[in-house]
C-alpha cells in the first residue's frame, strides 16, 4: 500500500530513488481522475459527441492534456514552490528529501507544460476552431496555476481565493475544454460550471486538513487555519451540498425534471458520509470521506452535464 500510495502522490507513500517514480510522484495521479472526468462531462453537455473513433481519440488526447499534462505541470510546480511547507507537512516528498534536484524539477515543469499546450493546439485544428479556444483555456489555466502556487500573488495563501481556483480548474475547466471541443462553450454553461465550481472549493478545504500545521508555522491563511477544524468542516460540506442542490434547481428550471431527482438522489449518500466521516473527525477521516462520498458527486457532475447537453441551453 505504501507503494501505491508513493506512486499515487498521497501522502503517507513509501521513499524511492527511482527517479521516474519521483517524476510520477511530483505530478500527483490521483489528482487526474477529476479533470478527465470533467473532460467526459464537457463533451456529454456539448450534446455532440459521437462514438465515433475520430471523437473518441480527440477525447482521450483532451484528457492527456487535461490530467498527465497540464494537471501533471500543476502539482509539480506547487510542490517546487511548496517545498519549505513540505519539509514541515511531508519531509519525505521528492523535493524536500533531496531525492530529485531542483533543476530536475523545473525540466519537468517546462516539459510537462509545452506538451500539454502542444496538444491543446493541435486539438483546436482538429474542431476546426477559428479562435483556439481549447488552447486559450489551456493557456488561462496554466495561468491560473501558476499563480496559485507561485509569490508574489500565491493565491493558496487565501484561503477562499485559492481554494476557489483549484476547484474552478478541477470543475469548470476540464468541462469548457470538452465541451468546446466537440460543441460550443456558452456563456451559461460556463456560469453554471462556475456555479458548480463553489462546490469543489468545498472538496479543496477538505485538502487543507492534513496541512494545517505547516499552514500555521508559514502564516498560509487557509480555511483550517483561519476557522479552525471543526468550522472549516461545516464550511466545506456546506459549500460541497449548497451548489449541487443550486444545480437541482437549475436543472427543475430547464425542464430536466429526472434529471434532478438522480441528482438528489446522489447527494443524500454524500451528506451521509460526511456525518459520518467529514463533520465527525477531518484530520482523520478526509480520505475516507473523499473515497466514499466523491464518487456520488462526479456522477452527479455527469448526471448535469447529460441533462445540460439535452436540454434548451443547448439545442
Amino acid at each position: 500500500m505504501s507503494d501505491a500510495r508513493q506512486l499515487l502522490g498521497i501522502k503517507g507513500g513509501s521513499e524511492t530513488k527511482n527517479i521516474w517514480k519521483l517524476r510520477l510522484q511530483l505530478m500527483k495521479p490521483i489528482t487526474w481522475i477529476p479533470l478527465i472526468w470533467g473532460v467526459i462531462c464537457g463533451a456529454a453537455a456539448s450534446g455532440n459527441f459521437q462514438w465515433h473513433i475520430s471523437n473518441i481519440l480527440a477525447s482521450f488526447a483532451c484528457m492527456l492534456m487535461s490530467g498527465p499534462l497540464l494537471t501533471g505541470y500543476t502539482q509539480t510546480i506547487n510542490d517546487y514552490f511548496d517545498r519549505e511547507i513540505d519539509a514541515i507537512n511531508e519531509p519525505n516528498r521528492p523535493i524536500p528529501s533531496g531525492a530529485i534536484s531542483l533543476t530536475q524539477v523545473k525540466v519537468q515543469i517546462w516539459f510537462l507544460l509545452i506538451a500539454g499546450l502542444c496538444v491543446a493546439y493541435l486539438l483546436d485544428l482538429w474542431s476546426n476552431h477559428s479562435t483556439p479556444t481549447v488552447f486559450l483555456l489551456a493557456l488561462g489555466g496554466s495561468f491560473v496555476s501558476y499563480i496559485y502556487s507561485a509569490p508574489p500573488l500565491k493565491l493558496k495563501q487565501n484561503g477562499w481565493l485559492g481554494n476557489y481556483a483549484l476547484g474552478a480548474s478541477y470543475i469548470a475547466l476540464p468541462w469548457w475544454a470538452g465541451q468546446a471541443l466537440f460543441g460550443e462553450l456558452t456563456w451559461i454553461t460556463a456560469l453554471l460550471t462556475l456555479a458548480y465550481s463553489l462546490a469543489g472549493l468545498g472538496i479543496a478545504v477538505i485538502n487543507d486538513f492534513k496541512s494545517v500545521e505547516g499552514d500555521k508555522e508559514l502564516g498560509l491563511s487557509s480555511l483550517p487555519v483561519v476557522f479552525g477544524i471543526k468550522n472549516a468542516s461545516w464550511i466545506s460540506a456546506g459549500m460541497i451540498d449548497i451548489f449541487q442542490l443550486m444545480m437541482v434547481v437549475v436543472l427543475v428550471l430547464i425542464g430536466q425534471h429526472f434529471a434532478s431527482v438522480i441528482l438528489v438522489l446522489l447527494i443524500i449518500p454524500q451528506i451521509t458520509f460526511q456525518d459520518i466521516w467529514l463533520l465527525r473527525d477531518p484530520l482523520a477521516f478526509d480520505v475516507k470521506y473523499q473515497a466514499s462520498a466523491q464518487p456520488f458527486l462526479i456522477l452527479g457532475m455527469l448526471v448535469t452535464a447529460l441533462a445540460i447537453g439535452h436540454s434548451s441551453l443547448i439545442i
